[in-house]
């Protein structure tokens, strides 16, 4: 669909939702959902699942989230499959009605817990296209509005997304982090069961910052092995090695990581000073490669989905070298690799577009991917990073 099929479209008969872009488009849909009206950015995600994991991970914040998968809603959701107890997507965009759920874990109907959890939804859009249109000219600001009476101020929402200031330079990570210490005690999820409790007994001990984690990852941690507390994005050196940590994990997050890294930064400086064995994820990846001296920089559309390739790089990996793992992302600013210093080496890369997916800082036990590892969609292709980590720390 060109553009002009997105253009000032008169509203059709039915139409309770509309989307509004910063440029004056306008898309018409059904809403569903909360009510009301939200301003973030549209980005899009291609997994074919997952849909309530995407909606509750912290590193959506601000963000809407168009689904390239046509039918969305027959896993029904359920109190195991959240993130993140905090707010995360605005909403989504879908291209079907949202269908009944029609599985056995299913607690509940998606329209219903979207209204819930405050969260937009707008469906009847031709997904295609809008994907087509953010691939083409990068994710836009826009307004997701929803009225079950179909009255819209169009004039009024397009000021509202022309005003909202974009991603670049917004620090989020204090906006979804937790607040104060937390001891973690939820382990691996299996069938029946839900959620083990490990006891923490002889276990090395990961302090992880929180910037906006998703919980699978702390699970995916006791799972290898470590003992977990968490503490606030803005916790400090002092903070931290008050825990006596054995190892830092650096967490998932929204936001520009260079906004982000003007007080998290010099406290990672400090603890590879002392060569504290570090793991990071996603935006934790991105912190930690600001604190070796390199540079991140806000792409031009993203890498959202649970299919992506990433290949390993560097003689570090012997026989492994080359290969492939899918793995799931979410992430709209990179590390560039041409700015990564003398020490610091790329171990992963994306097989999509050659963007730096990983590295390692040499004479020090301190990595980080930009994928995530705990997401699985391999299923089990990543687990081991979480194994090379806590291994070091005994």
């Amino acid at each position: 669909m060109a553009d002009a099929a997105l253009s000032h479209a008169p509203k059709p008969k039915g139409a309770t939702a509309v989307i509004v872009f910063a440029d004056g488009h306008v898309a018409w849909g059904r809403g569903f959902g909360a009510v009301g009206d939200a301003v973030g950015e549209l980005c899009f995600n291609t997994a074919m699942t997952g849909y309530q994991e995407v909606m509750t991970d912290p590193s959506y914040a601000s963000q809407f989230v168009c689904f390239t998968f046509p039918h969305i809603g027959n896993v029904g959701t359920n109190a195991d499959d959240v993130e993140g107890a905090c707010d995360a997507a605005l909403g989504c965009v879908v291209r079907e009605d949202v269908t009944d759920p029609s599985n056995f874990r299913a607690m509940g109907d998606f329209p219903e817990w979207m209204a819930a959890n405050g969260k937009i939804g707008i469906a009847g859009l031709d997904t295609r296209a809008l994907t087509r249109r953010i691939r083409i000219q990068g994710a836009p600001n826009v307004v997701i509005a929803h009225d079950p009476d179909g009255n819209f101020d169009l004039a009024a929402l397009h000021a509202k997304a022309q005003g909202w200031p974009g991603l670049e330079g917004m620090d989020l990570a204090k906006s979804v982090a937790r607040s104060c210490h937390e001891d973690w005690t939820g382990g691996h999820w299996t069938l029946g069961q839900g959620y083990d409790t490990p006891g923490a007994e002889g276990r090395p001990h990961v302090v992880a910052m929180d910037f906006g984690a998703k919980d699978n990852i702390f699970r995916s941690l006791v799972k290898a092995g470590a003992k977990v507390s968490v503490v606030p994005a803005e916790a400090t050196f002092d903070d931290i090695m008050a825990l006596k940590p054995d190892g830092v994990f650096l967490s998932n997050g929204p936001g520009d990581p260079a906004a982000t890294g003007v007080y998290a930064v010099p406290v990672i400086k400090r603890l590879l000073d002392i060569d504290m064995p570090i793991f990071g994820i996603c935006l934790g990846h991105q912190m930690l490669a600001l604190a070796a001296g390199a540079k991140t920089a806000k792409m031009f559309q993203g890498h959202r989905g649970a299919n992506h390739p990433v290949q390993r790089v560097g003689s570090q990996w012997g026989e492994t070298e080359g290969l492939v793992e899918i793995t799931s992302m979410n992430h709209g600013f990179a590390v560039d690799g041409d700015t990564l210093p003398a020490g610091v080496i790329e171990t992963h890369k994306s097989l999509f577009d050659g963007t730096n997916c990983g590295i390692a800082i040499t004479g020090k036990k301190a990595f980080g991917v930009q994928y995530h590892p705990e997401a699985s969609p391999g299923p089990q292709d990543s687990f081991y990073l979480f194994e090379k980590f806590v291994g070091e720390l005994t």
